[in-house]
């Protein structure tokens, strides 16, 4: 990451979703890990849920977030395999504007160093929302980690250099 120090960092606010049919707010470790770097990164976690396996259940939280202005980016949890009940990427296409393929081709290219070939089992991936991003990563802790560590704390920071994501925000809408 090229941090520009003179650049001032701006916190956004994140809504964080878990999806899944058998998670509660009690055990949900990948949430737990995407909240606590949430938090340690100096953002503002506004609002924390669980939804199940169900694309227009989870297209409604997503849409209920993208209406509130107060939510700046969305992050999921689970629900990008490839079974049946694995529905969040179609979810993302009920609520879509625009795609961000960079976003889940770059979470697979790290994901390999971890995990290797399985990797393609991986459906993460990132959208633009009427001006809120959204972004789906796998439900598996090293997932999140990889998917936080490895770009969302980089494009999230104002400070970062060239671009990132937190600079259009602002132009998101524009037509």
């Amino acid at each position: 990451m090229a941090v520009d120090p003179a650049r001032p960092f701006t916190p956004v606010n994140i809504a964080l979703l878990t999806v899944s049919d058998s998670r509660t707010l009690a055990d949900d470790t990948s949430g737990d890990i995407l909240a606590q770097r949430i938090s340690d990164s100096g953002h503002n976690l506004i609002a924390r849920k669980i939804e199940r396996d169900d694309a227009d259940r989870i297209a409604a939280q997503l849409n209920d977030w993208i209406d509130h202005a107060d939510v700046d980016v969305i992050v999921t949890t689970g629900g990008t395999g490839l079974t049946g009940r694995d529905v969040t990427p179609e979810a993302l296409d009920l609520v879509k504007e625009k795609d961000i393929p960079g976003f889940g081709e770059l979470f697979r290219w790290i994901s390999y160093r971890s995990i290797g070939t399985s990797t393609v089992q991986s459906r993460a991936c990132a959208i633009v929302a009427r001006g809120t991003y959204v972004f789906a990563l796998p439900g598996s802790n090293g997932a999140v980690k990889d998917g936080w560590d490895g770009i969302l704390a980089e494009q999230l920071d104002s400070r970062n250099r060239p671009c990132n994501f937190v600079q259009l925000l602002p132009r998101l809408q524009e037509r």
